[in-house]
């Protein structure tokens, strides 16, 4: 299975879209989405490239599998 890497926030937005999650609100530079059914929101700050630490957290609190977060990235590319 390959690394996770750094991703540009806008791709990753995209990643959680593809999901089924939706774009709640913005405060400051920092997008948050929501879906029916996940207890937290998941936070993605807007940068250049997101760190991995904070792609972990968020996958795993949108209950996205290392799995299905290749497959999409695949699709997106």
């Amino acid at each position: 299975m390959p690394r996770i890497v750094p991703l540009s926030s806008e791709k990753l937005r995209k990643v959680f879209e593809r999901k089924g999650f939706k774009c709640a609100r913005i405060e400051g530079d920092h997008y948050i989405y929501t879906k029916h059914g996940v207890i937290r929101p998941v936070v993605i700050p807007q940068r250049k490239e997101v760190p991995v630490f904070i792609i972990k957290n968020n996958l795993r609190t949108g209950c996205i599998s290392r799995e299905e977060y290749f497959s999409i990235l695949e699709k997106l590319l």
